[in-house]
This record gives structure tokens, C-alpha cells and sequence, in this order.
């Protein structure tokens, strides 16, 4: 730990509990760092390691009951550790600036953009509306949103995932803080904008000589920007040492363990590795031929072949969404999601879609999945256009195309138990007998994910983000789909969670036959995952070709622009790292 006199935040033998009628739970354990004027210090590991709660602590942004059970708080020698109402909130903003992991949550959903920024702004730094409104124009151009005029007009839910981080960002920079706690900057960016990001964060700690703690699952992240990294596990310091030396010469297993757990850049593996530090959570294979997750609807089945192949047809596309409205058409403004799109997907394979947020990957697979209707075009599933049926013809075709969600935290219902979760849609399509047999297939779902059938009687909020991702590919598995969308099921998980699931969605491609259409901004996962890529950018598709041929030798602009910002990691230490061995599937 470095002890250097005039550190601009210095953190001292901390200790961070939350009592509980169970008794106490010790969250961060004597944890001690610095940070200097200027630099970037990255906090890394699993979730529940303490590393966004040693961020809440140093601003008093713990839940309760959490507290600060002992040790100090520096920040320019100050002691802050125990500061708290008006105290802290002289601190907050001003001297030391948040960025949340969650933009949702952390935006007011009823106050446009322009309101939130200028209230920050006036309440840090004072001065004139007008004034305020200008640096607020200036911070929105900072990172990197389009048309900042406009855009501060509109409201939290007209931004994409990705576009609502960077205003978040905004209003973090607003108050010109000496410090700022990143808590997962990057995690709904792409890589050309979390590049831009990241540089936005280097400029400043290198121009101004702000001092950043960055927390992050991302090793990518961590090697680009970080001056120093302290690998938390289970509340404690494990090790801490220049960016160089973690990534090359870890020196504890669990840090080697989390290292070998990033998707490789430079090859294609079968599988992702077994970390064997970290605890493995098994998923049960199945026999397909005698399981209930194997047998299809056979009349549908033969009424619904893919043709030559082709499972999925995409045809020509269109979709805009009105971002301005007005009683005259002419004022009306409109941003195109989709913008005259075309592809194929092949019966067995995994087709990936890349691009910045924003450009429309998530559009199209909501359309594919009946969630959003098109202008034009057709959306074509074994033979059928999926866009000329009505709302009641459409049901079966519900039942082949599932998708897994982005946001596993908002897309289970917090009043259901998992049983039901996984169950409803079982009930809905009457795919079996209620009672005995229905919570059986459920139990039975469970075991397959990795979950256990003893699961099924908690709720959502009692899992960590990777189990409640396992529930959402349970409960898409529940209908026994053919084609399954899955859109960014990983963005938010730690590398080695991340592994599991994706070892679990190959593992369950090659049991059920499934079909796959892969959405990530994550290119080395893309690589690893899919068999052809298209690449969107601005509603258009640009570009589609086999993985390792577009990795190899891309033919557009914008492609090799994406690859260009993609991390390279190769030269990470991989000692010991050995790839999973192949799980024995019983097929047909």
C-alpha cells in the first residue's frame, strides 16, 4: 500500500459490516489503498467482493444498515470515514463525483436531461442558468452524444442503454470533482464509445489531476486505463500491484483464476475455460430423445421446415421511432431503428449482431420476437411471414422464438417465486398438465441450468446477476424454442460468470438443436460464440460474413474501425489455463 504523504484519497484499514437479525456480515475486511492526484486505481473481482461498497462508503452512500465498523476515510488528510447529512453533502458533487453502474435507476425518469444536468450544475458550482445550460451543452458533447441541442429535451426512456450511461457520466463531471468513483462505467457501452470514455476519464485524471477509483469485471477496461489494480475477494485485498504485474505476473491464484476467464481475442476456442478457483456451478446434460425438452410439436414442426436451410429471413426491414412530436407532420422528427435491413440465420447456427448502441441490434431482435412492429418489410420463420399474422395466429410462433434479455435484474417479476416464473409460460401454452407434471419440467429446468429444483421456492432478488440470467434462459427454455435471441445475456457479469453462461447456452445449442441469434457489443465474446457476424451501425446492417473471416479481414470501414478499439489481451498470463473438457451429450 502506498502511504505517500499529501495521497489525495487514502483508505486505512476499513472495515465495512451489515448487522442483520442472523448476526453480522462482513462485507470489506481491512482493506487498504491509496489514490493519487491523477491516477487511476482499478478495483476488480467477483460480485460480492466489497468493491462497490468500499465506493459507497467513502461518500456515505451505504444501504442500511450497512456501516463503517472501523477505519479511516482520507480525503486530503481530511477524515471523511464518519461524515454524514450536510456533512457529506458538501463533499458529494463537489469534491467527489459518482458514476453508477445503473443509469436507469440512477435518472430521474421524470425530469428531462437538461433539468437534471442543470440542477447538478447550479447545486455544485452556482452561477446563472444560462450558464449552466452551456457547460451542459458542453458536457453532453464531451461524451459523445449527438445532437446535445436536442437531446437534452428529452426524457431518460428516449435514450438507449449505452446513451443514458453517458449522461450519467455528464452529470458526474459536472461539479469538476478532484475525485471520481467509477462503479462500472462501461458496462452497457460499445467499444467505440467506451473507448471514448475511457479517454474522456485519462484526460481528465491526466489534465486536471483527478484521481479516479475504477471499479470493473472488465479486464479490457483494466488494462487500458489503470495506473494500479487491487483484486478483491470475499470482502478482502488479495492483491494489489501496477497494471503490469497483475495482468502479467498475477502472483495470487484467485487473480490468475479471474485472468484465465477472459474471452480470447486471437483464437477460437470449443468452450470457454474451467476456472477452477472459483466455484463451478454444474448444469445437468440431458437425453434428448427421451426428454421433454427435445420433443417439439411434430404437426407444427413438419408444417414449419426451414427452407434450403434458412430458419430466419429478414427482408428489408424498417422501423423509425418519433423523437419529436408535433400537430403538423412536417415538425414531427423521427430517428430510423431499422433502416431497410437484411439477413439470413441458418437452422443450427449462432448469427451474431454487433454495433454501437443505438444502432438498432436490439430493435431487430424485438421485432423478430413480435415486440415491435415494423413499418415495412417482413420477418420471414420457417416458410411464414411472421409480420402478416394477427396477435392470435402469431401464438405458436411465440412459442419457437424465446429471447433472453439484456437486464436479467428488470426483466423477472420481484412478486413471483421462481417456479411460476419458469411456469407461466408452461401454463400459457398448455404444454402441460397443471400440478405433478408442470412443477416437475420446472424442477427439472432448474437442475439443467445449474440452479437446483430447491430454487424454485426463492424470488428473484435472493440471486446473484449470473443465477437470475440462468433463470431467464429456464425460462425461455420453458416453451422448447427452436430459435433462441439472445440480447446482451452478459454484459453485466463478472468474466467468470460470464464463462459459465456461455459454456451453458454451447452446451444447450448442441443438446436441443437450437438456433441462436447472438446481440453483444462484447467483440471478443462474439468470436467466441457465433458462426456469422453481421455488423449494424446507424439502422443499417454494413456488413455480414463468417466470424473468422470478418475478425480476419473485414471489408468495411466501420468494421475495422470496431475491431481497431476491440482489447487486445492476448499477452495476459494464462498459466495453467486449460479449456473445459467437452460434456458428454446424449443426442438423438
Amino acid at each position: 500500500m502506498s502511504k505517500a504523504t499529501g495521497s489525495l484519497l487514502e483508505i486505512r484499514s476499513l472495515c465495512i459490516e451489515f448487522p442483520s437479525r442472523h448476526g453480522v456480515a462482513t462485507a470489506v475486511s481491512n482493506v487498504s489503498f491509496s489514490v493519487e492526484k491523477g491516477e487511476i486505481v482499478g478495483l476488480v473481482g467477483e460480485s460480492g467482493a466489497g468493491k462497490s461498497t468500499i465506493g459507497n462508503a467513502v461518500i456515505d452512500l451505504l444501504s442500511p444498515p450497512g456501516r463503517v465498523a472501523s477505519g479511516d476515510v482520507l480525503l486530503e488528510g481530511e477524515n471523511i470515514a464518519n461524515l454524514h447529512g450536510e456533512a457529506i453533502r458538501r463533499i458529494r458533487g463537489r469534491r467527489i463525483g459518482f458514476i453508477f453502474q445503473d443509469p436507469m435507476t440512477s435518472l430521474n425518469p421524470l425530469l428531462t436531461i437538461e433539468t437534471q444536468l442543470v440542477e447538478t450544475i447550479l447545486a455544485t458550482l452556482g452561477g446563472t442558468r444560462e450558464e449552466a445550460l452551456n457547460k451542459s451543452l458542453e458536457l453532453m458533447k464531451s461524451v459523445g452524444i449527438p445532437e446535445p441541442e436536442l437531446r437534452l429535451k428529452q426524457y431518460p426512456h428516449q435514450f438507449s442503454g449505452g446513451m443514458r450511461q453517458r449522461v450519467v457520466i455528464a452529470i458526474a463531471l459536472a461539479g469538476d470533482p478532484e475525485l471520481i468513483i467509477a462503479d462500472e462505467p462501461t458496462t452497457a457501452l460499445d467499444v467505440s464509445i467506451q473507448d471514448q470514455i475511457l479517454e474522456l476519464i485519462r484526460t481528465l485524471c491526466r489534465e486536471r489531476q483527478v484521481g479516479c477509483i475504477l471499479v470493473t469485471h472488465d479486464m479490457g477496461v483494466i488494462a487500458n486505463v489503470t495506473d494500479r489494480v487491487a483484486v478483491m475477494y470475499k470482502g478482502n485485498l488479495v492483491e494489489m500491484g501496477s497494471t503490469q504485474q497483475i495482468l502479467e505476473r498475477p502472483q495470487h491464484e484467485y487473480t490468475r483464476s479471474l485472468i484465465s476467464a477472459v474471452p480470447r481475442t486471437d483464437v477460437k476456442l470449443k468452450r470457454f475455460p474451467r476456472v477452477e478457483y472459483i466455484e463451478q456451478v454444474q448444469s445437468r446434460s440431458i437425453d434428448v430423445k427421451n426428454h421433454w425438452l427435445g420433443q417439439q410439436d411434430e404437426s407444427f414442426a413438419a408444417e414449419h421446415k426451414a427452407e434450403n436451410g434458412i430458419l430466419l429471413k429478414v427482408d428489408d426491414v424498417n422501423l423509425r421511432f418519433q423523437t419529436q412530436s408535433a400537430f403538423l407532420e412536417k415538425n414531427r422528427r423521427y430517428v430510423k431503428a431499422s433502416d431497410h435491413v437484411s439477413f439470413e440465420v441458418r437452422e443450427g447456427e449462432t448469427f451474431g449482431l454487433v454495433g454501437e448502441s443505438g444502432s438498432g441490434k436490439s430493435t431487430i431482435a424485438r421485432i423478430i420476437a413480435g415486440l415491435y412492429q415494423p413499418d415495412s418489410g417482413s420477418i420471414n420463420y420457417a416458410g411464414t411471414d411472421l409480420t402478416r399474422l394477427s396477435d392470435k395466429q402469431r401464438i405458436p410462433f411465440r412459442r419457437q422464438i424465446q429471447m433472453v434479455f439484456q437486464n436479467p435484474y428488470s426483466s423477472l417479476n420481484p412478486r413471483m417465486s421462481v417456479h411460476d416464473i419458469i411456469a407461466e409460460p408452461i401454463r400459457f401454452h398448455s404444454l402441460a398438465r397443471p400440478g405433478r407434471e408442470t412443477d416437475g419440467i420446472v424442477a427439472d429446468l432448474l437442475d439443467h441450468v445449474g440452479l437446483g429444483a430447491a430454487s424454485g421456492v426463492k424470488f428473484p432478488h435472493e440471486f446473484s446477476g449470473g443465477q437470475r440470467q440462468r433463470i431467464s434462459i429456464a425460462r425461455a427454455l420453458a416453451t422448447r424454442p427452436r430459435f433462441l435471441i439472445c440480447d446482451e445475456p452478459t454484459s453485466a457479469l463478472d468474466v467468470s460468470v460470464q464463462a459459465q453462461i456461455l459454456n451453458l447456452l454451447k452446451d444447450l445449442q448442441d443438446e436441443l438443436g437450437l438456433t441462436m441469434m447472438f446481440i453483444s457489443h462484447d467483440l471478443p465474446v462474439i468470436r467466441q460464440m457465433c458462426d456469422r457476424v453481421g455488423v449494424m451501425r446507424y439502422g443499417k446492417l454494413v456488413e455480414v460474413n463468417e466470424t473468422e473471416t470478418l475478425y480476419a479481414s473485414p471489408q468495411h470501414e466501420y468494421t475495422r474501425e470496431l475491431l481497431s478499439l476491440m482489447p487486445h489481451l492476448d499477452n495476459l498470463s494464462r498459466e495453467g489455463l486449460e479449456t473445459e473438457p467437452e460434456r458428454e451429450v446424449a443426442l438423438a
